[in-house]
């Protein structure tokens, strides 16, 4: 049986990267009686999968973590018995079964995120950012200059920047993400900041993810669905 897990990262927990996240919730499974597969070979590992690595620094409330068990105990049991094991900055929100085939697989069903961008207090930007921020996305194009394996390249990032506007005291942003298209918050800002001529370290910015989503739209349509609306309650 194949089970989506949602969860929140938050406060110092923020800090522990991806690596040590999955060993942390090897651990969790044990310790919480999750009946969790483990692969077949001579060095069997528990089947499980992350459906976008967060970045160090960055929070969230809507992570995901797909698994695969054999017996299983019903959603509010699982989350509970999960949380009891939670270090503080973790929160499992989520159990749910998903069905075989194409909604199995939350990495490769990834198709955007959308993040709120506030500043640290002290480090907000010179006066009238807010103009020149929606005239920056306004633009048909915005070329940036990135940096890959084989060394830099320019790219538009306008078409993967799905939503962009001010909200209150922070900026929301929805960007593509997945294996084909990924664009990060932070090459957004660094991207605003040379338009408007302006300063933006990244230790200025305290980024949240919101949520994960997949594109069940046909025809270029769009149509963008949580990654947890794809399973069902137990």
């Amino acid at each position: 049986m194949k089970i989506r897990i949602k969860f929140r990262k938050y406060g110092e927990m923020k800090f522990i990267g991806h690596l040590d996240m999955m060993r942390y919730f090897q651990k969790a499974m044990r310790r919480a009686g999750i009946d969790i597969c483990y692969s077949e070979g001579f060095s069997p590992h528990m089947i499980m999968s992350f459906a976008s690595p967060l970045g160090v620094g960055l929070t969230s409330d809507g992570e995901y973590l797909d698994i695969e068990v054999g017996e299983t105990f019903s959603s509010k049991e699982s989350m509970e018995r999960l949380n009891q094991v939670m270090a503080q900055g973790v929160e499992v929100v989520s159990f749910r079964r998903i069905p075989d085939g194409k909604a199995s697989n939350a990495m490769a069903l990834l198709a955007a995120a959308d993040y709120e961008i506030r500043f640290r207090e002290g480090m907000e930007p010179k006066t009238g950012w807010e103009k020149a921020f929606d005239d920056f996305c306004a633009q048909s194009r915005i070329p940036v200059i990135k940096k890959t394996k084989k060394g830099e390249r320019e790219l538009d990032i306008r078409p993967l920047l799905y939503r962009a506007e001010r909200r209150d005291n922070c900026i929301y942003l929805q960007l593509a993400a997945g294996s084909a298209d990924n664009l990060k918050p932070e090459l957004v800002m660094e991207a605003f900041g040379v338009y408007a001529e302006m300063t933006l370290p990244e230790y200025a910015l305290l980024i949240h993810r919101l949520e994960l989503y997949t594109d069940l739209g046909t025809e270029g349509a769009r149509k963008l669905v949580a990654l947890e609306e794809l399973g069902e309650v137990l």
